[in-house]
C-alpha cells in the first residue's frame, strides 16, 4: 500500500525544493532585451559614426545620446507593453467571470472537456470541474489559466520591467564607449570591447536556458556584428566633413 506523505514530508520538501527562473515576462526578459539592445545599438552607432571618419568626441557624443535616448525608449516601451498586457488580462478575467455567471453549466462542461483532453478520465474530469465551479473565483482563475495560458494573480510589474530595461540598456550601451571615455580614439578597440560585452551577456543568458554558453554567446556576437557591419558600411559611404 502506498503511504501518503504527511505534513512533515511536505515541509522538508519545501525547504529543499529548487526555485524557478522568472519566465512570466517580468524582470528577466526586460533585462536581457535591454542589455542586448543597448550593446547592439551602441556598437552599431560607434561603428557607423566611426566608419564615417568621425573623431573621438563625436563618437562619444553620438554614443551617449544613443544610450540615453535608447534607455528611455526601452523603459517607456516596456512599461506600456506590460501595463497593456495586464489590462488585457484583466479584461479577459471580467469577460470570463460574466460568461460563468450567465452560462455556468456550459462553462463547467467546457472545463471538464479541457481536463479530458489533458488525459483525465471522464469521471475524474467531471469531478474536478464540479469542485472548481463550486468556488466562482477559483472557476474564473482556472478558466483563464486553461484558455489563455496566463495566471491572473501573477501578472508582471510594468515598473520592474521598465527599470530593468532602462538600467540594462544603459550598462550595455556604455560598453563600446569605454575605450573612448578613457581617452582612446581607436575604433577597433571600441568595437572589440563591445564584442566582448555581447559575448559575455549572451553567455550569461544560457544560465536560464538549455543552450550552451558558447552557443548563446556566439549567437549574440553574430547579431551585433551584422548590425555593426551594416552601419559601418553606411557611415563609410556617407562620411563626415569634420571629425569630433
Amino acid at each position: 500500500m502506498t503511504q501518503v506523505p504527511g505534513p512533515a514530508a511536505y515541509a522538508a520538501h519545501d525547504s529543499t525544493h529548487h526555485g524557478h527562473s522568472d519566465v512570466s515576462g517580468g524582470w528577466l526578459r526586460a533585462a536581457v532585451f535591454g542589455a542586448m539592445d543597448g550593446l547592439v545599438t551602441n556598437i552599431a552607432i560607434v561603428a557607423g559614426v566611426g566608419g564615417a571618419g568621425a573623431g573621438r568626441q563625436l563618437i562619444i557624443l553620438t554614443g551617449m545620446a544613443g544610450l540615453v535616448a535608447g534607455a528611455f525608449s526601452m523603459a517607456l516601451g516596456e512599461f506600456a507593453s506590460v501595463d497593456t498586457q495586464n489590462d488585457a488580462v484583466a479584461n479577459e478575467v471580467t469577460a470570463e467571470r460574466e460568461e460563468i455567471r450567465l452560462h455556468p453549466a456550459v462553462e463547467q462542461a467546457e472545463l471538464a472537456q479541457m481536463y479530458q483532453e489533458m488525459g483525465l478520465t471522464v469521471g475524474t474530469a467531471q469531478a474536478v470541474a464540479d469542485e472548481v465551479h463550486a468556488n466562482p473565483d477559483l472557476a474564473v482563475k482556472i478558466h483563464v489559466v486553461q484558455e489563455l495560458g496566463v495566471d491572473p494573480d501573477d501578472r508582471p510589474s510594468p515598473w520592474t520591467a521598465a527599470i530593468s530595461s532602462f538600467l540594462c540598456f544603459a550598462v550595455g550601451g556604455v560598453f563600446p564607449l569605454i575605450p573612448f571615455l578613457l581617452g582612446s580614439s581607436a575604433l577597433a578597440l571600441g568595437l572589440l570591447v563591445g564584442a566582448v560585452g555581447l559575448f559575455a551577456v549572451g553567455a550569461l543568458t544560457s544560465r536560464f536556458t538549455t543552450r550552451s554558453w558558447w552557443f548563446a554567446g556566439l549567437r549574440q556576437l553574430v547579431f551585433g556584428a551584422l548590425a555593426a557591419g551594416a552601419t559601418y558600411g553606411v557611415g563609410a559611404l556617407i562620411g563626415v566633413s569634420a571629425g569630433g
